[in-house]
């Protein structure tokens, strides 16, 4: 837990220098252009890039240092074992796509054997990557936005469930893709990366619903479906059992979405959006954009929480809110109200980021303790005792 906080404080206090690189490079350093390779670069710049720099390789190094870290380390473990000896046990194969099992087949013909902390390594590389491009290019305010995916535990959580997480960064990335109406790289890119999680396909209407100016008789059209989820749970749920056909029979159907910490998240942002309507929502096409997410993320937690996997889709509405919340608190017209929101959120985020440590320990989650290959051996998967 101590290294988590440290990582934390320390890539948080990055995260603020680059935000306010004026605070720590002089203005006459910031007007001194150096040159490299033809280009010119100012000190404050340069500076920048490396906070970056630095964010990224603490976080890649602690997520690709870990071993048996994540609620699933095991079981993709597992699954790649039998991807590589063509083992297969209880059932006629692995339940994963085409993208993870080909490169788990790839990395292990090229490394000769079971190299799964390579594996483990890359997903750490291109999620971390993923998530920092996305905020760097489209935040207000990386220094916030980038505490927000840290407290609220997006980064941890990547250890766990990782397939997922991977296909979250593409989705934070696409929502820029969409603002600048680049539809076919757009849909190349969920393409792929369904081909890691094929929940990702969801964002394809999602995203499209979201981007649009809704008229009266789509509000119309979206509150009947919401109204549906009362009287057709069946038949959702079958629909549910036919996209994902390996929770059928299982307990994890009879599972449940429903959090009311989602809903108040929402509705705490909802409340922000509205005051701040003018400003973002309004008159900016992306404010429009992350204002439809949270609303339809809002719906779903309410009318859709009987479906088990409502989490997961929600969280590729919410995780805008690491982009929408710095832009409404800059769009705030009051500095003394900007200054009380803004305390708020961060004493929210450290309180909420507290809770998640504790609960880290839990099944389910699992990303504590923390294990590094340099000091703990694999534990025995199931093939193994087999």
């Amino acid at each position: 837990m101590i290294l988590y906080i440290c990582v934390t404080v320390i890539t948080v206090i990055l995260a603020y220098m680059y935000a306010h690189v004026d605070e720590y490079v002089t203005p006459c350093d910031t007007g001194v252009l150096l040159r490299t390779r033809g280009a010119s670069l100012s000190r404050a710049v340069y500076f920048q890039r490396l906070c970056l720099l630095s964010i990224f390789v603490i976080l890649f190094a602690v997520s690709a240092c870990r071993i048996n870290v994540g609620n699933d380390y095991g079981t993709y473990v597992e699954f790649m074992h039998r991807l590589y000896t063509d083992k297969y046990i209880a059932d006629a194969g692995v339940p994963t796509e085409w993208g993870f099992n080909l490169l788990a087949r790839i990395i292990y013909a090229l490394s000769g054997g079971e190299n799964f902390l390579l594996v483990f390594a890359i997903y750490a590389f291109v999620t971390v990557a993923m998530f920092i491009v996305a905020m760097h290019e489209q935040s207000v305010d990386f220094g916030l936005s980038f505490l927000l995916f840290m407290t609220f535990g997006y980064y941890f959580q990547s250890f766990s469930t990782v397939r997922y997480y991977l296909a979250l960064a593409i989705a934070l990335y696409c929502m820029r893709l969409v603002n600048e109406r680049k539809w076919i790289s757009f849909i190349a890119a969920v393409m792929i990366g369904s081909g890691f999680h094929k929940s990702l396909l969801v964002i394809l209407p999602l995203y499209f619903l979201a981007s649009l100016i809704w008229k009266k008789w789509m509000m119309v059209l979206g509150a009947a479906a919401c109204v549906s989820c009362l009287f057709l749970k069946d038949l959702y749920m079958k629909v549910l059992v036919v996209l994902y056909p390996s929770y059928e029979g299982t307990e994890y159907l009879a599972g449940s979405g429903f959090s009311w910490i989602n809903i108040i998240r929402c509705l705490a942002v909802l409340a922000l959006s509205v005051y701040c309507y003018g400003a973002v929502v309004r008159d900016s096409r992306a404010g429009r954009m992350y204002f439809n997410m949270n609303i339809g993320a809002l719906a779903l937690y309410v009318f859709g929480s009987f479906l088990p996997i409502v989490s997961r889709i929600g969280y590729y509405l919410t995780i805008s809110h690491i982009l929408f919340v710095p832009m409404l608190i800059h769009a705030i017209p009051s500095r003394k109200i900007r200054r009380a929101v803004y305390a708020a959120l961060v004493a929210v985020s450290i309180l909420y980021f507290a809770v998640y440590l504790h609960k880290a320990y839990d099944d389910g989650v699992l990303v504590l303790p923390y294990r590094t290959f340099f000091f703990h051996e694999m534990v025995d998967t199931l093939s193994d005792v087999m």
